[in-house]
């Protein structure tokens, strides 16, 4: 029995060479910000585990080097490849996808991962177009190399698929995949393969980041989360000095972003972010089932509401009938 190309090949008696399946392998799409890995990766990394074969992860970047060598440490990796130009300033996915395209034709992958983040929802059906597969979104379960588990109907069905695609293009969420630890590897670091990948239809200008002291939503152990019940964004005040004592995040439901009390991305729900903390507290959020679908992970939920039949009480494990304006400041005053 050969090996070669990727593909395990054996020679038939009369019939010469015949191939007979293909090796599995997995790229995952890191994550990042030039300087940190974001922790989804590892998520993703943890999930790329369940489909077997080699795993390798693709670093792009403008000045990445030190996220290759953080993702290097990364247990269960067989190499690191890095791709560090100009034209991945800002990330875009007009520049990202020739590379993942590259490095798809020189290795050959049966899989192509990445996280079910904002970045990996604009990169990977770019990426299956261009590849002529379907993508996989969003995906919470791996029953096998070709076999996975998603959620649809914002949540309310749970959807096992087969796919028969040669090569897999999977988004995967985080909160559904324990993350993988930070050390234990000695993956080996490569350069991606090269080419003049600068998008001609787009160029990244800047961006305003907002900054906080408090923890980013999707890593946050604790969250606080306000809905169209805080009445104004001034009253979200309350939350922000409650998530302070808990060293809490501060979160909010769809209305309240409509509303304009918060900016959208502290939108958790269905066409926000996905949140599983080990506390979720809803306060003010009647618990509309797009708002449901991003937190209902969570380990423990306590809903704060007034109304007593709103639906946020039906998932929540611990239910205060109150009103808010008078529990917050008492909750905080005793923590």
């Amino acid at each position: 029995m050969l090996l070669g190309c990727g593909r395990i090949i054996q020679k038939s008696s009369g019939q010469g060479f015949k191939v007979l399946s293909r090796l599995q392998s997995t790229l995952i799409i890191a994550e990042h910000n030039n300087e940190k890995l974001t922790p989804i990766t590892r998520h993703a990394l943890t999930a790329a585990t369940k489909l077997g074969g080699e795993i390798s992860v693709l670093v792009a970047g403008s000045k990445c080097g030190a996220v290759a060598e953080e993702v290097s440490k990364l247990p269960g990796l067989s190499k690191v490849l890095v791709a560090e130009n100009a034209a991945f300033n800002g990330f875009l996915p007009e520049s990202l996808t020739p590379l993942i395209l590259a490095t798809q034709k020189q290795f050959n992958y049966t899989h192509i991962l990445a996280g079910a983040t904002a970045f990996g929802k604009s990169l990977l059906p770019r990426v299956a177009a261009k590849l002529d597969v379907s993508p996989i979104s969003d995906v919470i379960g791996i029953n096998g190399p070709d076999t996975f588990i998603r959620t649809i109907y914002a949540g309310n069905a749970i959807q096992t698929l087969k796919s028969k695609d040669s090569v897999k293009i999977i988004s995967v969420r985080g909160t559904s995949f324990e993350a993988a630890p930070s050390e234990g590897g000695s993956g080996k670091v490569e350069p991606a393969p090269s080419g003049e990948y600068a998008s001609s239809v787009s160029e990244f200008v800047g961006q305003e980041l907002s900054k906080s002291d408090r923890p980013e939503l999707t890593a946050a152990k604790v969250i606080v989360s306000g809905g169209r019940g805080m009445k104004s964004g001034d009253n979200f005040k309350l939350l922000y000095s409650l998530a302070d004592k808990m060293n809490a995040a501060v979160g909010a439901s769809r209305a309240a972003v409509d509303a304009g009390f918060v900016p959208n991305d502290l939108q958790i729900g269905q066409t926000g972010k996905i949140v599983a903390p080990e506390l979720y507290i809803a306060v003010g959020i009647s618990g509309a089932i797009q708002h449901l679908a991003g937190m209902k992970d969570s380990k423990t939920i306590v809903a704060i509401n007034k109304d007593p039949e709103a639906p946020i009480f039906q998932v929540s494990d611990y239910g205060l009938v109150a009103d808010l304006f008078k529990a917050v400041p008492e909750l905080t005053e005793k923590l």
